[in-house]
Formats: structure tokens, sequence, C-alpha cells
């Protein structure tokens, strides 16, 4: 019995110390073979990495309305695993159904859905209907999830909402084309938001920490931080007023001629900053995946379409006899046709039997063929013609800053006289882009210098504060300021002239209209031309004596064929009779007449008034503001409008903004007052019944604000701007004169 229990103790006794040994080798193992191993594992499992997401850039335009920004969007969410539990499958299915107009199957799919092992999941984004849905979607959800916990006496629905960002573009499809737009990823797809998207991202931020298994930090944790650069803020060019008022003429010349395609620009010749550029069809930036859009909307054809310009060319062959001092108004020709030296057809007018023996004036408002092809072919010569030409920038591109620019193209045979004689029309191996056309157009404006286009007004590193602005760049002079002048005089009477000039439909009373229409007949892809199909254009700018503004009108394929005095002209005047008016343009008095002396004073600039917005929910102003193009910001989050700066029937000065507020009181959000007059600043100030302490004379340039015994304070930093009306340095005459000379 004593030898059993011995034997029972040693056996015992030599497993725990096998155990033992194993437990020591395998420690040894572990902790000497491969402790670096775990040790690297080990401090895996402690680090943390918490990315802080940058800020993407705002996008406003030059009067610092918001075109982009980045807005709070919403996910729905369903846990098929609790709606199972709950037994309110039908509900949820119909109920999202309802609000977010997705399929019954594909809901059922989603809410129903089981892993491999057959049990319920707990989390599916119902996408796409219910990706990053906008604010007033995501209140009606709420309110449904709250109904669902209400009747079945639960706090657990199975439906949720997961907080996101997602680009916003507040005006809808104003400006889409220059815009572009990010995809629900944030990818950006085309526009500036591709073209500058490295800059609007910024760099995401970084803290790396240690911390034990329940997540609190270590006591000793080895921190490190890389702070995050938020994307730049953008000013644009782009005045959203004139960029209304070029869709809105686009839109009826589009009803009205039922064309493939209508393209506007307009610009400040003396700086060729772009004041609005639009195509149609368009599209809505913020409803990209609607199927119902054209896809042929996403095109700019104002940068990216080659054509052959017509009539609108001959500005250069003008230009440039003008120039050489070869252009005599007064000398004659005989009009109707002209043949040219090897080439068995003759070049016809229009009107191919001619307007008789008329002067080159006459011939230049009629825009005969044969009158441009003895100017620019027979008195230039084919080798200064295509001077010109370069010269004016058609060989080249503009370097306007949005992508997907191309570049004209020229290239006549220099052994075919013909190709070179049809040049002077805008016929023939001949390319040119909308944006080239303008440029051009500017350069006699302007006094004879060939600008860079630009959209890009000023940029801002909101992380330094540092803003840069986009001074205008001159390419080269192509003209003489005197040659410019005596081009545009010409120009001017090819409107002016109400009996023979083309562009007549043009003309607006009080101003005074340079330009040049074009009706360019398609090449049937045959060899020869399509008489039934054209592109119609005009091409102009006004003041003539004082050019404010720029504009190119194209439009592809109007209905009968009609020509660019009949088609195109008219937008023209649309546009710029109303431009000019909210840039401030006074309309030109009568002429003081020799005999008796009298002046008649010149007419009264006609001002918009700020529409009647008090009592309308904020929804309806908006879209009220946005359809009238309207520069405005909503202050506070309320439903309905309380009150409105500048009052209703105020009349309003060049891209005045109007302020919709919804709230009063210590909680509302303040509005951004840089750039406006001290003024309008304290108007605003006390409708919000704020405190208020001021700084300085001028414009608002700084605000901050702080409590103050319970109530808020906002203090303003003003200062005085230049005589543009923009915080940027502006050359003295003197250096002006001694930059003219250097050149």
């Amino acid at each position: 019995m004593v030898k059993r229990i011995k034997l029972r103790t040693l056996f015992i006794g030599g497993c725990i110390t096998l155990f033992f040994l194993v437990l020591v080798a395998r420690v040894f193992w572990i902790q000497v073979l491969q402790g670096k191993e775990w040790q690297e594992t080990a401090a895996k499992q402690w680090a943390h990495t918490s990315t802080i997401k940058a800020v993407r850039g705002v996008i406003e335009d030059r009067n610092g309305s918001v075109l982009a920004s980045d807005v709070p969007a919403y996910t729905v969410v369903v846990n098929p695993e609790v709606i199972a539990e709950k037994k309110i499958g039908e509900e949820v299915i119909q109920g999202l159904h309802e609000l977010l107009n997705k399929p019954v199957d594909e809901l059922k799919k989603l809410v129903e859905a089981k892993d491999k092992d057959g049990k319920y999941l707990k989390n599916r984004e119902i996408r796409n209907e219910g990706w990053k849905i906008d604010e007033e979607m995501k209140d009606k959800v709420t309110a449904f999830v709250e109904k669902l916990k209400k009747e079945h006496d639960t706090l657990e629905t199975g439906v949720g909402l997961v907080r996101e960002q997602k680009r916003y573009y507040p005006k809808g499809s104003l400006a889409a084309h220059i815009l572009g737009y990010t995809d629900r990823d944030g990818k950006a797809m085309m526009g500036l938001e591709k073209l500058l998207n490295k800059q609007l991202s910024g760099t995401d931020g970084q803290l790396n920490y240690q911390s034990d298994g329940r997540g609190i930090k270590l006591p000793d944790s080895k921190d490190t931080f890389q702070p995050v650069v938020n994307g730049s803020n953008y000013k644009l060019t782009i005045d959203s007023t004139i960029q209304f008022y070029i869709e809105e003429a686009m839109k009826k010349a589009y009803a009205e001629y039922k064309p493939k395609s209508i393209s506007v620009i307009a610009a400040d010749p003396k700086t060729m900053e772009i004041l609005g550029l639009a195509n149609m069809p368009t599209f809505n930036p913020n409803e990209y995946y609607d199927l119902n859009q054209d896809a042929a909307g996403f095109f700019n054809h104002a940068i990216m379409t080659r054509f052959e310009p017509g009539s609108t060319f001959k500005i250069v062959p003008l230009a440039g006899a003008v120039q050489e001092k070869l252009f005599n108004p007064n000398a004659s020709f005989k009009s109707g046709s002209v043949r040219i030296k090897g080439y068995s057809k003759p070049i016809y007018d229009m009107n191919r039997a001619g307007y008789g023996t008329i002067s080159f004036l006459e011939g230049v408002k009629r825009s005969s063929n044969v009158a441009f092809v003895k100017l620019g072919y027979e008195m230039l010569g084919k080798e200064k013609l295509l001077q010109y030409i370069t010269d004016f920038g058609f060989t080249e591109k503009t370097g306007i800053d949005l992508p997907g620019e191309v570049k004209g193209i020229v290239n006549p045979d220099p052994n075919r006289a013909v190709e070179n004689a049809t040049l002077a029309y805008g016929h023939g191996k001949l390319l040119v882009t909308p944006i080239q056309q303008l440029t051009a157009v500017a350069a006699i404006a302007n006094g004879g210098k060939l600008l860079v286009p630009h959209v890009v007004k000023e940029v801002t590193d909101p992380n330094t504060g540092k803003t840069t602005v986009t001074q205008p760049e001159v390419v080269r002079q192509v003209l003489s300021e005197a040659s410019a002048r005596e081009t545009g005089s010409y120009l001017e009477q090819v409107v002016a002239d109400q009996q023979h000039g083309t562009g007549r439909h043009a003309y607006i009373e009080g101003y005074r209209v340079a330009g040049k229409t074009g009706t360019a007949i398609k090449p049937d892809g045959k060899g020869g031309y399509d008489r039934d199909k054209v592109r119609s254009s005009f091409l102009g700018y006004a003041p003539a004596n004082d050019p404010k503004i720029a504009v190119f009108v194209i439009i592809d394929e109007p209905a009968d064929a009609a020509g660019g005095g009949a088609a195109a002209g008219p937008v023209f005047k649309d546009i710029v009779s109303q431009a000019l008016p909210y840039m401030g343009v006074p309309k030109a008095g009568d002429v003081t007449s020799p005999a008796d002396k009298k002046t008649v004073k010149a007419e009264a600039v006609v001002q918009r008034k700020a529409p009647d917005l008090t009592g309308k929910t904020v929804k309806a102003a908006r879209q009220l503001l946005i359809n009238q193009g309207f520069d405005f910001e909503a202050v506070g989050q309320g439903a309905n409008v309380v009150s409105q700066y500048p009052e209703k029937g105020t009349a309003l000065t060049a891209g005045q903004r109007i302020y919709l507020l919804s709230e009063q009181g210590e909680n509302v959000t303040l509005p951004d007052l840089r750039g406006q007059s001290l003024r309008d600043a304290l108007e605003i100030l006390n409708l919000l019944k704020v405190g208020i302490s001021v700084e300085g004379e001028g414009y608002v340039t700084e605000q901050s604000q702080a409590k103050n015994k319970g109530k808020t304070q906002v203090a303003l930093k003003l200062s005085p701007l230049n005589e543009y009306g923009e915080n940027i340095p502006v050359a003295l005459a003197g250096d002006a004169e001694k930059e003219e000379a250097a050149e």
C-alpha cells in the first residue's frame, strides 16, 4: 500500500515537474527567442492612429457668394438583426421606400441581409438613395424613426443615420462648367474641383498614441502629431449676377432655336477676368448622377470645342490692315465675288449678287467676304495675315485656368492660294475655340494687349491667412493703342448702323457697342458645306469708348439656320443691357448741341431692388433669390425669415448681398461681414441684437465675437480699400508709365 502511494506520488511529482519544465521552455521561447516579434505585436496593439480630416476649401464668386462648400450629410443605415428581433421589417421597408424612393425589392435584401452562416447582419448602408442625404431628408427619416419607437414602445428600431460631409453647390447649375463637381466618394471629377483638387483637399492630420486594452491612453505614451492642413479657399472672378443674366438669356435662345448647343463667355477686357461662362445643355452638380440629365451637358464647349469661326474672325484681318495703315474706309471695291489665282471658282459674298461698288467701311458693316479677302489676303498678304492670326493667339492655348482647354488649328497649305485667302473670312484650314475668340476681341477693346484669361481671382490659405491675388498677365502687344481704338470705331459702326450693319440687333440704347457677327456654314463631311447647318455667333464689347465687358455668343445649329446677327446678337444684347447697369455703368447722355449749348443729363442707372422676403420660409426665399440671381446669405437655423437686410424695395448696388435672418438672440450664428461697409455691417448686427465695437475706418477686414456678461459682443476691424474696391495693391500711375516705357 505504502509502495503504491510512493509510486503515485512520484508519478504525480514527475508530471508536475515535466509540466513546469515545458512551461519554462515555452516562456523562454516566447520571451527570449520570439521576444522581439511579440514586442512588435504588442506595440501594434497599444498603438492607435486618429485621423483628423482636412476641411475642403470653399469656392466663392467675386462678391463672396458661396458657389461650392462642404455641408453635413447623412447616410441611412439599417440593422437587420434588430429589425428581425423587433419584427418590424415590413414597416421599415415600406417607410424607407416612401421616403427615399428606393425599390422595395432592394430594400428587402438590405433589411433581411444575412451572413454565410445564416445570421442576420448588423449594419447595411442604403445606397444610393439613402447615401449622403441632405438635412431636409434627414429630418424626415428621423421623424419616421421616432414614429416607429413610439408605435412599438422601443428605443431600438434598427434604422439609423451616420453623419458625414458632402460637397454642395448652393446655386445649383449656375456656373456648373466652371466649378465641375465631386462625386459622393469625394473624388473630383471635372472643372475647378478637379484642376485644384490638391489645393482644395488639403492634408489630413494624424495623432499617433499608445493605450491599454480598454483604450485608455498610457501615461508614458509616445505621441506623435501631424497637424491637419485644411484646403485653400478660392474666390473666383465670376459674378453670380452676371452669370445669372448669361444663363437666363441662353435659356430663352435655347427654347427658341433648339440648337445642339450654346456657349457664352463674358470677361472684363482690361484684365481678362472671366465674369461668366456657360454652356447649354448643362447639368446640376448636386445631381450629377441623375440619368435624366443630358450627358452632353457635361461638356465645356467654351474651351473644348474647335470650329470654323466664320465672320467673327474678320476682326483679325481688319485689325491687321489698320495696324499696317492699309485700311482706307472710304476706298471702294466691287462686291459680290472675287477670284483667286489658281482657283477655278470665285469666292462669293453671302449675297452673291453683291451690293455694287461700295466702300471698305460699308464692306465691314455688311460683313462682305470679298472686302476681307482684299484686306487680308491681297493687301496684308498671306505671311502677314498668318502672323496676325498667330499674334492674336489662335495657334496656342489661351492659358485659362480651367482643365481641358484645346488650342486652335491653323494649317493652310502655303502653296494653295485659296486656303490662305479663305482664312480672311474665317473659313477653310482654320479652327478656333470660343475662349480664343473672346481673348482676341478683348485685345482690341483694351488697347492692343493680348491677355491670359483667368477665373481665379484670389486664393487664401486658411492655415496661414495668406491671400494670393491673380494679377493680369500680358502675353504680347498685338496692336498699338491707336490702331486698337480705330479698329473698335469700325466695329462700333457694325452695330450702330441700323441700315447696313449686320450687328444692328445687338444695339443697346444709351450704350456704345462694338461687335461683329458670324454665320459659319458647317462642313458636310464630304469636302463641301451644308447651308442648312450653321454656327451663329456674335463677338463684341461695351461701352465702346471705355469697355467694361466683352462677350462671345455662339449657337450651334439654330433652327432655320438663323444667322449670327438675328440669333446671337439679341443674346448679347440681353446680357449686356442688364450687366452694364448692374456694374454701375451709366447710360450716355445726349450730345451737347453746338447751336444751343444745352446738355441733357445722362439717364439714371436702372438698379435692381431687394424683393420682399420677410415671412417666407427660408427654403422659399433661398430658391427665389437663386432663381433671380441675387447674392445672399441665410443667417440662423430657423424655418422662416423674420427679417432681412436690405429691406424690401431698397435699390441694390452692384454685387450687394441680401441677408436673410431666421432667428435672433444670443445663440445666432454670425454671418461673414468681411468686405462690407460699416453701415451695412451695423445694420445687420443691429438686426441680430448683439453688442458692437468698431476699430478703424473703411470696410470690414476682420471680425471676432465674445461673450460679455452673457451677451454676444462683436468686434469689427475696418481698413480702407483702394479705388477699385479691393484690398489688393494697385500700381501708381507713374509706375505704370515706367513699365510701359520699359516695354
